[in-house]
């Protein structure tokens, strides 16, 4: 499952020349570029007097994805949280993006200014609070819905949280992030293996996961009704299939 946007580099322009990965970074930073533009067009666009139309942001995120987005918008209210516009739920949001300083050594430019929204900081306020709001509309499962001692934990007979940056971002969506581990070295949290053999909860389909794939074990209470009921038919036919009454170690912890 590939994501289906232009990468998104997350490294600095000199740790690119370092890792030889210039070509990637100068890719990813000209789609930083064109998003931003994007957004400036799009407000002005969508802006009625001082109000924002609703959609707006999500005409931006259909064109250049959430990631890049956030990106692009974090990066802007960092650089400019000087302003005072924007709302303090907005600047923590921002700051939970790590943007990497990308100062040019030969140059000494900021390259990160190349992708500062230009649109008037209050206007810009009410577009991430758009895209906020649609991103938490997608309700996916992060390490905050998983067990804390996750690392630790046996992943075998476990439902587990796919994470977000292993599936492309149009398959965004909790029915493809909840698995069920059914065997694999990967399953033991001290074994050099690392495959992981599971089926998704959404709909049925078996592969093979790697155990870093996985943000972690799904906390029983997040477990949504689709999925228990999921759950209950995939123990119902392995216990058919071995022929004993129950499924033994399937158990949410």
């Amino acid at each position: 499952m590939e994501n289906d946007f232009i990468y998104l580099y997350p490294y600095s322009r000199n740790e690119a020349k370092r890792l030889n990965q210039l070509n990637q970074w100068r890719d990813s930073h000209k789609e930083n570029i064109a998003c931003k533009n994007f957004i400036e067009s799009a407000i002005l666009r969508d802006l009625d007097g001082l109000h924002l139309k609703d959609g707006c942001a999500e005409s931006v995120v259909a064109a250049y994805g959430y990631k890049r987005v956030r990106w692009v918008l974090a990066n802007t209210v960092m650089q400019q949280d000087w302003t005072g516009h924007f709302s303090e739920e907005n600047k923590e949001w921002a700051k939970r993006t790590y943007i990497p300083p990308d100062k040019d050594s030969v140059y000494n430019q900021n390259n990160n200014l190349d992708f500062v929204v230009d649109s008037h900081p209050a206007v810009l306020d009410s577009f991430a609070a758009q895209y906020i709001r649609a991103y938490q509309a997608l309700g996916l499962f992060d390490f905050s819905h998983c067990e804390l001692d996750s690392q630790y934990l046996n992943y075998e007979g476990k439902v587990l949280v796919l994470s977000q940056d292993i599936l492309g971002e149009r398959h965004w969506s909790p029915q493809n992030q909840l698995w069920l581990a059914i065997w694999g070295f990967g399953c033991d949290p001290n074994s050099s293996g690392r495959a992981v053999f599971a089926t998704c909860l959404g709909d049925g389909e078996k592969t093979r996961w790697n155990r870093s794939d996985f943000t972690g074990v799904l906390k029983e209470s997040f477990l949504p009704d689709w999925a228990s009921e999921k759950l209950a038919e995939l123990q119902k036919q392995q216990a058919m299939d071995s022929g004993t009454a129950g499924m033994g170690g399937l158990e949410m912890k």
